[in-house]
């Protein structure tokens, strides 16, 4: 009994050993491979970031073919009649043609204007409409004509009274003179801009021959024109 228990020792002895020695063996050879093991990827960013965020469902716009009756007005006529008439008068007083130069009337100042205060801030468009009203119920008045019938003297017996020296964009604050103001510099300023003025001063020699530009400065400094001339 005492020999079976005393083999058994020496076989439990022997096998515990032999184990041990095997994890002492693979022990390194593990760590040794731990070491060449890639480390993982780095995380995909999930989708764009929030300020990308519905670029990507942008799509270009089908060309398509405008109709111009679809997207603009067919009739564009901001004066009556009357309104109109007189404003016609104003232009050709205030602008006439000079020096080879077209007036006003030439340089369609009118039509532009009627364009321009139609679609104007309503306070501009109240105040052209009841300045031409007061021009046509003065030259009525004073004369017994309408105002598209005064003589030049007669046109400046009504507006000279109110032409005023004013510096840009602060104009008179009196409402007759505010409109007889804004209203000659808005006459000058679109007859100097137009396309028939442009034409004349290359006929005349000035500006580059071929360049179809047609906004020029509303005050031309006439010193440095008078020096040009000179030189």
């Amino acid at each position: 009994m005492r020999r079976r228990d005393f083999v058994k020792g020496i076989l439990a002895a022997s096998a515990a050993a032999k184990a041990m020695a095997a994890q002492q063996a693979t022990a390194p050879a593990a760590g040794a491979a731990a070491k060449h093991v890639m480390p993982p990827a780095a995380p995909i960013a999930p989708g764009p970031v929030p300020w990308m965020r519905g670029l990507m469902e942008i799509k270009p716009l089908e060309m398509a073919t405008l109709v111009p009756d679809a997207v603009a007005q067919t009739h564009a006529h901001f004066f009556n009649a009357a309104h109109a008439a007189t404003l016609h008068r104003l232009c050709e007083v205030m602008m006439p043609a000079m020096h080879g130069r077209p007036g006003a009337l030439e340089a369609g100042a009118p039509e532009f204007l009627d364009f321009l205060i139609g679609v104007s801030p309503r306070d501009r468009q109240q105040m052209y409409r009841t300045g031409l009203d007061r021009l046509e119920s003065e030259a009525g008045a004073k004369f017994g004509v309408p105002f598209a019938k005064v003589s030049d003297e007669q046109a400046g017996t009504l507006i000279r009274p109110w032409l005023r020296a004013w510096m840009s964009d602060h104009p008179p604050t009196e409402t007759h003179a505010r409109f007889i103001n804004l209203a000659h510099a808005d006459i000058r300023t679109a007859t100097i801009n137009s396309e028939v003025w442009s034409d004349a001063g290359r006929a005349q020699g000035q500006g580059p021959a071929g360049v179809d530009l047609y906004w020029y400065p509303v005050d031309p400094d006439m010193h440095r024109d008078g020096a040009k001339a000179a030189s």
